[in-house]
């Protein structure tokens, strides 16, 4: 007999209201649902907006306003995004309220976004420090997930003391944020000011988890919601691609040098990404649900990382098109020196899941660094830009071939002896 499907009953159709007693952090087949995809769509923008304004301003030369701009963006841009898939992963009841709320909280995304150009212009004008629209973005998202933890709060009782720690960590730093707009500081006082406060924003789950108990996060589910920004921020580096593309076709034809600036670009991103997930994440978190801190706010850098990649590949464009201030070295140095900030903390927080060091990877850095390095010596030499990033695409390309020729029997046995470690396998 066919296999004939039960139809789905009203009630299982209907987004009703729903109780938020929390998820089961070991239930099977979790995965990120069409309403964190959809919520995702916004960090592309975000994102996209970031690495304009940091490309643009890379070109220009001006590197003091591009790096902390940059990093500022970067920062805002993931923990808003962090802030949501965590409650998500824990509490997502996908009711009406639920929904309606996410999208609140997208729209605070899209004021954030709106925002980079305005702060990246303040930051060279050297006045005041205008992130008025991106605190105005935040206000939207924070009031949001506010009344999501207080929620919580509320419907989950057992857990209540850590949703309360989230309230009161958000609810702190977003005075401060706020602050910032009715009150003139320099550049140096409002920098000082952002530090602390991105130390409260970061301390605050730290608490909530450690000392109240924590949420009923999923480590398989929070592993895929890590793994999709990542892949949204590899976005960048086909937008670059394509912009290196457009410049060399534009100003010269379907050349060899079109060819090699497809063929490195797609193969930086691509090699990139495959590298990403070299990193045993669910395999770790799943066991060691304390290691999701290092792990989770690590990625941040990683995010960065990529996303200033692809911005390198538009400076790029810019180079090719006659329309950057800066030379072929400096140029190069826009996508290699991201990409050498990408492979290291990966490999950083490989070696601090797994809790050991692979002699492996030594002999595998230590070729990255020399590919890194013959790209720049390369380049300064006089060899075209596009030849250059072909050698400079091989970087991430050797972890890739050491990984799958050796290396995955290195993490296999690594991943047994944390196991034995811990007590879960004798």
């Amino acid at each position: 007999m066919p296999f004939s499907p039960k139809p789905p009953t009203p009630e299982e159709l209907h987004h009703h209201l729903t109780e938020m007693g929390g998820r089961d952090p070991h239930e099977e087949h979790r995965q990120a649902t069409p309403l964190e995809l959809l919520f995702d769509l916004t960090f592309v923008i975000a994102f996209g907006l970031a690495a304009s304004q940091f490309a643009h301003t890379l070109a220009e030369g001006h590197y003091f306003t591009a790096l902390v701009g940059f990093s500022f963006a970067c920062f805002a841009i993931c923990w808003a995004w962090i802030n949501f898939s965590w409650f998500a992963s824990a509490y997502d009841t996908d009711d009406w309220i639920f929904r309606v709320v996410t999208m609140v909280q997208m729209i605070g995304v899209i004021v954030l976004a709106i925002g980079l150009p305005r702060m990246f212009a303040s930051i060279e004008h050297g006045d005041k420090f205008d992130n008025g629209i991106m605190v105005l973005g935040y206000v939207i998202m924070r009031v949001a997930l506010v009344f999501q933890w207080l929620r919580a709060a509320r419907q989950d009782p057992s857990r209540r003391r850590a949703c309360r720690a989230y309230v009161a960590a958000v609810t702190i730093a977003q005075i401060g944020w706020v602050l910032q707009i009715f009150v003139d500081f320099s550049l140096l006082v409002t920098f000082i000011m952002a530090v602390s406060l991105i130390v409260i924003e970061m301390t605050g789950p730290y608490i909530a988890e450690r000392r109240f108990g924590g949420t009923p996060w999923h480590a398989h589910h929070i592993v895929e919601r890590y793994g999709l920004l990542a892949i949204i921020a590899l976005g960048e580096g086909v937008v670059g691609t394509v912009a290196s593309l457009s410049a060399v076709v534009d100003g010269q034809g379907w050349t060899m040098d079109a060819a090699l600036i497809c063929m490195s670009g797609m193969g930086l991103t691509f090699a990139m990404w495959w590298m990403y997930y070299i990193i045993p994440s669910a395999h770790v978190l799943h066991v060691h649900r304390e290691r999701s801190f290092v792990w989770g706010y690590g990625h941040m850098i990683i995010f960065a990382a990529i996303v200033a990649t692809g911005a390198g590949l538009h400076v790029a464009a810019y180079y090719i098109d006659h329309k950057a201030h800066i030379g072929a070295v400096a140029t190069l140095l826009t996508v290699a020196l991201p990409v050498l900030v990408y492979v290291g903390s990966i490999y950083a927080l490989y070696t601090y899941m797994v809790q050991e060091i692979d002699r492996l990877h030594v002999w595998l850095i230590a070729a990255t660094l020399v590919i890194i390095a013959a790209s720049v010596v390369a380049t300064s030499a006089g060899l075209n830009l596009a030849h250059a990033l072909v050698i400079l695409m091989f970087a991430p390309i050797v972890t890739v071939v050491g990984y799958e020729y050796v290396g995955h029997r290195h993490q296999a046995e690594a991943l047994v002896r944390d196991l034995e470690k811990s007590g879960t396998v004798h």
